[in-house]
């Protein structure tokens, strides 16, 4: 496995070539990117963004969304997998966010892992892309990169990766560095034939064997 001072320098190689991406993710205020994050779950960002301005169009607030049935909010996102459930989550977290946070998405780890079907990448994503608070969040593209690149050990959860990642960089590039490696994994670290071996500058710290 990689020492930390060569898990950021392939990180920080990973932000070179992708210096100035932002979420692919589309929306206008953090409750609409908390809304897209848990949509987004098990499909694509390219799918949620199709569905969502509708979606967004007709309960553009906590308290409108808090007001609908899942039965109302489901024909606006089945397109995607999991919408049943999906769709009695956004009403849940709709409802306690009326309820307990005066409609506005709170901006602690803790509190937005109260919120129903919100779990930590969810929130490490709406801290960090939303309001701008240090947090790294692992998907299943950072999971990738990071066991194929050696940053972490084959049987490492995403909690274990994201420690390691926040242990190597500063905090001023959790952000960077999350967003970079999605786009790196989707256009050059896939799961079936990754193309990394056509970046060497990425190897030139690799520990000896």
């Amino acid at each position: 496995m990689l020492t930390k001072e060569c898990t950021r320098h392939v990180i920080e190689e990973i932000i070179k070539l992708y210096p100035n991406v932002t979420s692919a993710l589309h929306f206008n205020n953090p409750f609409e990117l908390l809304v897209a994050v848990m949509l987004s779950a098990q499909t694509t960002d390219r799918a949620v963004n199709k569905l969502t301005p509708a979606l967004f169009a007709t309960y553009p607030t906590p308290k409108s969304l808090s007001e609908a049935t899942p039965e109302e909010v489901a024909p606006y996102i089945q397109s995607i997998g999991l919408y049943r459930n999906k769709s009695q989550y956004l009403v849940k977290t709709a409802k306690k966010l009326v309820q307990d946070f005066n409609g506005d998405v709170p901006k602690t780890r803790k509190e937005l892992e109260s919120l129903p079907g919100v779990g930590r990448k969810t929130a490490n994503v709406v801290l960090s892309v939303g309001f701008g608070i240090p947090a790294f969040a692992v998907d299943t593209h950072v999971t990738r990169i990071a066991k194929h690149h050696h940053i972490a050990e084959p049987d490492w959860t995403p909690r274990q990766i994201e420690e390691r990642v926040m242990a190597s960089l500063p905090k001023e590039e959790w952000l960077a560095a999350h967003q970079a490696m999605i786009y790196f994994g989707r256009e050059i670290c896939h799961p079936r034939h990754p193309e990394c071996e056509n970046y060497p500058q990425l190897y030139t710290c690799l520990e000896e064997e």
